[in-house]
């Protein structure tokens, strides 16, 4: 029985925008505590992060709002969401890899699992090559990017895609994902599912690879 580790992007391996806003001022010429909102980190100060979770507007709206009050800051007309991304993440883009994403992802690999990122945004909000500036992507055996499905989890035919790129059951695949309308939607679509807690990224991952039988790196992952 071969298993998989299935993985959103933002927020799951690399850090959310919320936790790098210092190295976003710094890549924009921006001051030190210019950029507030924390979505998850604070979500009494942000109140858009808490529509959003309401489902009173879409993960892209929120992004795309954001967008544009960064480039106003900057005396520009952003309107298009990834543009921030792509300015605010600069030309290190390993910087904002979570560490605790790659040694679940080297254990998964090492037990024999097979990988995949399952994300309704990778190369828009990222730029088409992101993939080949990070080494790390090159772990992956399938990649779904709604980019170009124009799939969104948490659309049943998203995760049934990834899976039938696998090659495996859905049932032996670990999706992993910080918002929980995609968990819902991987549970739904009979996937073992992690709701990843971007305050408890190692405790997330020690979960996900226990699903998967795989003894998380010790010092790293175990007993988070």
């Amino acid at each position: 029985m071969t298993r998989a580790l299935v993985l959103d992007f933002g927020g799951v391996i690399s850090r959310t925008l919320f936790e790098t806003h210092a190295l976003s001022e710094q890549a924009l010429g921006l001051a030190p505590g210019t950029l507030a909102w924390r979505g998850p980190f604070d979500p009494a100060g942000d109140a858009l992060w808490r529509d959003m979770q309401a489902d009173r507007i879409s993960e892209r709206d929120y992004w795309l709002t954001r967008a544009r009050e960064v480039g106003r800051l900057l005396g520009e007309d952003w309107d298009r969401m990834e543009t921030l991304v792509q300015r605010a993440r600069g030309a290190d883009v390993e910087a904002v890899i979570r560490p605790e994403a790659v040694l679940a992802i080297d254990a998964a690999r090492a037990a024999g699992c097979k990988l995949a990122v399952l994300s309704n945004e990778l190369d828009l909000f990222y730029g088409a090559d992101f993939r080949r500036r990070l080494p790390l992507m090159a772990q992956f055996d399938v990649v779904v990017d709604a980019t170009y499905t124009h799939i969104l989890k948490p659309d049943p035919r998203a995760y049934a895609q990834c899976v039938a790129e696998l090659g495996v059951n859905a049932g032996d695949c670990v999706f992993v994902d910080d918002q929980l309308r995609n968990i819902e939607g991987g549970r739904r679509a009979g996937l073992q599912v992690v709701h990843f807690d971007v305050m408890q990224p190692a405790r997330s991952y020690a979960e996900a690879l226990a699903l998967l039988g795989v003894r998380a790196p010790v010092n790293s992952l175990e007993n988070p």
